[in-house]
């Protein structure tokens, strides 16, 4: 709050100049604005749309290839190196090559979203499944587990908190990628907003727009922490002093 209103002071004052960053004052109300002319919303639930459906996309690819990896040694061999180094490429460097595989279309940015998002999913779940108590596998083969059954009840709940630790990674990433993935002649959206807002110099909706991306992903990782709370709640953990 400080700084808001050292912000608005210096604006009034002059000593901070509008053309650069408009002030707290402007952004509130050409957030009023946006939101009355009913242009925000629709941006913001195309927005979404892109960002869910390359989570949803990218999830399922991490998730899958990351059982087939953690659960079988063929398929660590098999998969493993290979998404280790495809890792490391930029997922903005691939946006010319999805452009020339997808065209300009809604495809090209919820392949963006789902690159980014797939990793952070595959790294976390499948080291949930590695990290599982050996004492706790060989337990539950004692008592006559079969393989599915080891699986179900030992292994998927043990590798749980690695992979919603991934989701809470790949929702914020998610975001990055959906603000780089907007810039691909998107003509609806948050991106296209700030695009517009760019060519007129209207910093004041730039930052709402960035206080919006902010706020959606604020807003999905206290989801995240609340199905923390209720998938985990058999695991005792430290919750602070």
């Amino acid at each position: 709050m400080f700084l808001l209103a050292a912000w608005q002071i210096a604006v009034w004052t002059g000593s901070a100049s509008t053309e650069l960053l408009a002030s707290p004052w402007s952004v509130v109300t050409t957030f009023a604005d946006l939101m009355g002319s009913g242009e925000l919303p629709r941006a913001i639930l195309v927005s979404l749309r892109r960002a869910g459906s390359g989570l949803l996309l990218g999830g399922f690819i991490g998730i899958t290839l990351a059982l087939l990896a953690g659960l079988f040694r063929l398929g660590e061999d098999l998969i493993d190196a290979a998404v280790q180094m495809i890792r490391t490429v930029p997922f903005v460097g691939l946006i010319p090559l999805f452009i020339i595989w997808f065209g300009i279309g809604e495809q090209p940015k919820i392949a963006l979203v789902a690159f980014g998002v797939a990793f952070p999913l595959y790294l976390n779940t499948y080291a949930g499944i590695r990290n599982v108590d050996a004492t706790l596998v060989e337990a539950a083969r004692t008592v006559g587990l079969g393989r599915a059954g080891l699986i179900r009840h030992v292994i998927l709940p043990g590798a749980l908190p690695n992979v919603l630790v991934g989701l809470r990674f790949s929702l914020a990433i998610a975001w990055l990628a959906l603000i780089f993935a907007e810039q691909i002649n998107a003509n609806r959206g948050l991106g296209h907003l700030m695009n517009r807002a760019q060519e007129f110099q209207r910093t004041d909706i730039i930052v709402v727009c960035l206080v919006v991306y902010a706020l959606l992903g604020l807003a999905v990782d206290a989801v995240v922490r609340l199905l923390e709370r209720l998938l985990l709640s058999w695991r005792p953990a430290f919750s602070g002093a």
